[in-house]
């Protein structure tokens, strides 16, 4: 085990070494249904602190969902504490009422925690759309960027410049509808990106006109679609 996870195991684990010797040495603790719940709730707070890492979705905004699902676990453990202490200080003997507001607690958590990772989830599921977006025109422009390296003719460099200043003008937004229009874009630029390497000059004229062809049609039903 690494030095830094031993360290996170000790700092875990020193709340509950302190909570249970304090627990079982302390004098004047009735050991019935009432304590033994609120001593149940406790830790299951506390353990909730502890596995919400593992509730955190990857990706860009990771700190900010971290942030807000630590807080609300904090926020519960906290209050928790104090209702558990309370309850084991009180100890009464019938258990319902301390079932029933541990429940209640425990249960509106529950809700607030995963309302905010079902929201966490929509937000991450649209940053990873846009980068998909943004990807198409990105990858496309500096591939066909990286053609105008490879080539010293002026008549070819001026029909990839077209190619080029068309798509890095395209709108970054994208739906699946366009999925198999834009896959064939990919497709024309690396059969450009032969053609250039074989120096065939027709081909070369051909493919960045059909190029242009499927980027000015992806842009049209873009328009359509928004």
């Amino acid at each position: 085990m690494k030095k830094m996870n031993k360290l996170w195991v000790i700092l875990n684990l020193i709340f509950l070494v302190i909570f249970n010797v304090i627990f079982f040495v302390l004098d004047g603790i009735k050991y019935n249904a009432s304590t033994w719940i609120s001593y149940g709730f406790i830790h299951f707070a506390y353990f909730m602190i502890v596995f919400t890492p593992l509730l955190i979705r990857r990706s860009k905004s990771a700190a900010v969902f971290g942030f807000s699902l630590y807080s609300i676990s904090i926020v519960y453990f906290l209050i928790e504490l104090v209702t558990g202490i309370v309850f084991i200080i009180i100890s009464p003997e019938k258990y319902t009422v301390t079932l029933l507001v541990q429940l209640s607690i425990a249960g509106f958590y529950g809700l607030i925690l995963i309302s905010n990772i079902i929201a966490n989830e929509h937000t991450a599921n649209s940053e990873e759309k846009r980068q998909s977006q943004i990807s198409f025109v990105k990858d496309s422009s500096t591939k066909i960027r990286g053609l105008l390296e490879i080539t010293n003719d002026k008549d070819v460099k001026r029909k990839i410049e077209k190619v080029y200043d068309a798509i890095s003008a395209s709108p970054v937004k994208s739906y699946r509808e366009l999925i198999e229009v834009e896959y064939n874009i990919f497709q024309g630029i690396n059969d450009l990106e032969d053609v250039i390497r074989d120096n065939n000059k027709e081909k070369i004229i051909s493919l960045t006109e059909s190029l242009l062809t499927s980027v000015n049609e992806r842009n049209m039903r873009l328009k359509t679609l928004n």
